[in-house]
C-alpha cells in the first residue's frame, strides 16, 4: 500500500472514529446529567446534613465527567474538520484534547481502583446519618428525608448488625413497605449496576481516544510533510525557454 492510499485509509478511520467519539460523549453526558439530576442521587445529596459525606464525591464525579464530555466533543469536531481541510493546526487542537480525555480517563481508573468503594460508602453513610437521627426522633425534618430515600430506592430501614436502633424498625416499616428490601442493600444494588456502566463507558473511551490519538498524530505528520489528497488547483508553470517552438 502506497503513501497516498495509507493517508486515504487514516483519513476514513479518523472520521470514523470521530462519529463514534461523538456518540461516546452523548453517553456520557446523559449519564453525568442523570447523576447530577436523578433521583437515585439528588434524594442523597439533599440530605440537610451538617457535613455530608456524598456531596464531595458526587461535586468531584460531576466535575470529572462534564470536563470529560467538552474534551471528547471538542477533539471529535476539531478532528473531523482537520481531516476534510487537512489543517494542520485543527489536528493539533484535536490532539491535544484527545491527550487531556485520556488522562481524565486515567485518572477516573486509578480512582475506582485505588477507592472502589468511595462513592458507596459515602452514599451509605450518609444514610446511615439520616437514619439514626430520624429514629432518635431528634428531627421532623430527618423522617421526611428517610422517607423520601425509601421511596425513591423501593427500600425501608436497614437490618446491619451494628445498628442499635432495632426495636424501632417495625413501626417504620408497616404494610406493603415491610416486604421491601433493606436500604443498605437497595443503594448497593442501585450502584452496581451504575458502576457497571460507567466502567464500560470508560473502556470504549480509552480505546477510542487512543485509536484517535495514533490517527491524530500520524495525519499532522502526512499533512505536515505535504501528502495531502486534495491537490486541486495547485499547479507549477515551467517558464518555457525563448528557443523552444510551441505545439
Amino acid at each position: 500500500m502506497g503513501p497516498w492510499s495509507r493517508v486515504r485509509v487514516a483519513k476514513c478511520q479518523m472520521l470514523v472514529t470521530c462519529f463514534f467519539i461523538l456518540l461516546l460523549g452523548l453517553s456520557v453526558a446523559t449519564m453525568v446529567t442523570l447523576t447530577y439530576f436523578g433521583a437515585h442521587f439528588a434524594v442523597i445529596r439533599r440530605a440537610s446534613l451538617e457535613k455530608n459525606p456524598y456531596q464531595a464525591v458526587h461535586q468531584w464525579a460531576f466535575s470529572a465527567g462534564l470536563s470529560l464530555v467538552g474534551l471528547l466533543t471538542l477533539g471529535a469536531v476539531l478532528s473531523a474538520v482537520a481531516t476534510v481541510k487537512e489543517a494542520q493546526g485543527l489536528m493539533a487542537g484535536g490532539f491535544l484534547c484527545f491527550s487531556l480525555a485520556f488522562c481524565t480517563q486515567v485518572q477516573v481508573v486509578f480512582w475506582r481502583l485505588h477507592s472502589p468503594t468511595q462513592v458507596e460508602d459515602a452514599m451509605l453513610d450518609t444514610y446511615d446519618l439520616v437514619y439514626e437521627q430520624a429514629m432518635k426522633g431528634t428531627s421532623h425534618v430527618r423522617r421526611q428525608e428517610l422517607a423520601a430515600i425509601q421511596d425513591v430506592f423501593l427500600c425501608c430501614g436497614k437490618r446491619s448488625p451494628f445498628s442499635r436502633l432495632g426495636s424501632t424498625e417495625a413501626d417504620l416499616c408497616q404494610g406493603e413497605e415491610a416486604a421491601r428490601e433493606d436500604c443498605l442493600q437497595g443503594i448497593r444494588s442501585f450502584l452496581r449496576t451504575h458502576q457497571q456502566v460507567a466502567s464500560s463507558l470508560t473502556s470504549i473511551g480509552l480505546a477510542l481516544t487512543v485509536s484517535a490519538l495514533l490517527l491524530s498524530s500520524f495525519l499532522w505528520f502526512a499533512i505536515r510533510c505535504g501528502c495531502s489528497l486534495d491537490r486541486k488547483g495547485k499547479y507549477t508553470l515551467t517558464p518555457r525557454s525563448p528557443g523552444q517552438k510551441s505545439r
